[in-house]
């Protein structure tokens, strides 16, 4: 896989994040105002399972694939092409179904089909890496790609309540957050660090306490599921468990953070003023992600945290946008995959200013509405704030798909 083939797929997934994008404009606007075309629930379903499938999931398989690429042979390459095709269109089947349908048999059929393809990617990653034991992110893959197939049990738990008709309200629920968490916690984050320290070693740069932090994450990403059901009333030995895989992931970023600190890494990697914000801000979102788990660890917290839509919509998008998706985009240009023109630059900027005060506005209104106040224009203000979100990424989509040649 050449690099001119690496950036037209990153270019594809860009515009994937870009129909993302829209989808949350069209439900910020049938918030804020009078919309009486699709429907909100049957968009809000299409919009999460392709920013799922058709961006992070997508834009992660490839991005491993290339950390790897000069390793692999052409059969190989081939066989990642028909990974990655095949999810694409799936990818889209998935869009158009959830939005017309929402949870119907085409969307369930090409939902379990994007999972299938998951394990397929997962056994062909894993024969990939057996033998490269000098890869630097090579535990953190290998642990990304099982998460990954284990978060699928939740949707399969999902499928069988709704076949026999019985939804029970904690077991969906737990089902729902089963998905989530191996997901966020598990695939997302533990690829991210993989390509991450990847990255690091073509730049001679290598961690010391790597696998110590490494099993700190991973060895405490099941029991800290416990964190996401704690409303289930845990019997106190599993809590306990809960607490101390919480504080080990905590212990774990604090290790991490440390060592990038000590290598004095952005002056070292010698980035441009843009790649040092982007670092900077996916490194502040990723603190705060672990901030938030470790602080619902007090009931009091953790209440408040399950009990207020709101403040769940914002850990959820503080995790999918402000830390995997500007992390994907900081890393790409890393890479030389999105060109460093001004216009590529404004777009990402313009992107993360945006998707940071998203966030801000998001966790304001989820504050506000522990003691039911309502924040005035505050569906209007997320509505506009959508649109510069959208309008950042389609500068970039244009720019990076007229990058020089020569680039």
């Amino acid at each position: 896989m050449t690099a001119s083939k690496t950036t037209h797929w990153i270019n594809k997934c860009l515009l994937n994040l870009f129909i993302v994008a829209i989808l949350g404009v069209l439900m910020r606007y049938k918030i804020a105002f009078e919309f009486p075309f699709f429907s909100q629930k049957n968009l809000q379903h299409a919009h999460s399972h392709f920013a799922f499938n058709g961006w992070v999931s997508l834009i992660l398989m490839i991005l491993l694939v290339d950390s790897i690429k000069d390793r692999l042979d052409t059969k190989a390459l081939k066989s990642y092409n028909a990974i990655f095709i095949t999810s694409l269109i799936v990818s889209y089947g998935i869009l158009i179904s959830f939005s017309m349908q929402g949870y119907g048999l085409y969307s369930i059929v090409l939902s379990t089909l994007a999972i299938l393809i998951s394990f397929w990617f997962a056994w062909r990653f894993f024969l990939s890496l057996r033998d490269m034991k000098d890869l630097s992110g090579r535990n953190w893959m290998l642990a990304a790609i099982f998460f990954n197939v284990l978060s699928s049990l939740g949707t399969f738990w999902l499928s069988m309540m709704m076949a026999n008709k019985h939804m029970d309200q904690h077991a969906y629920l737990a089902s729902l957050y089963w998905y989530l968490h191996f997901q966020y916690n598990g695939w997302f984050f533990l690829a991210c660090v993989g390509l991450f320290l990847n990255y690091l070693q073509g730049k001679n740069i290598k961690l010391v306490n790597e696998k110590r932090i490494f099993y700190l994450f991973a060895l405490s990403c099941v029991p800290s599921y416990g964190l996401s059901v704690l409303w289930l009333n845990l019997p106190i030995w599993i809590y306990i468990i809960v607490i101390l895989a919480t504080i080990a992931q905590f212990y774990g970023l604090i290790l991490l953070f440390r060592q990038l600190i000590n290598f004095k890494l952005i002056s070292q990697l010698n980035l441009d003023l843009v790649a040092k914000i982007l670092m900077v801000c996916f490194a502040t979102a990723l603190a705060i992600k672990f901030s938030l788990q470790f602080g619902s660890l007090f009931p009091a917290i953790s209440k408040f945290a399950f009990g207020f839509r709101h403040i769940v919509i914002a850990y959820l998008h503080l995790v999918l946008l402000a830390f995997t998706s500007v992390f994907l985009i900081s890393y790409s240009y890393f890479k030389g995959y999105i060109v460093p023109t001004h216009s590529a630059k404004f777009g990402i900027m313009l992107f993360v200013s945006a998707v940071f005060l998203n966030e801000l506005v998001l966790a304001t209104q989820g504050i506000a509405s522990i003691s039911y106040t309502m924040i005035p224009f505050v569906n209007e203000f997320l509505f506009g704030i959508s649109i510069l979100i959208s309008f950042g990424l389609i500068i970039l989509i244009i720019a990076n798909f007229k990058r020089p040649k020569t680039l």
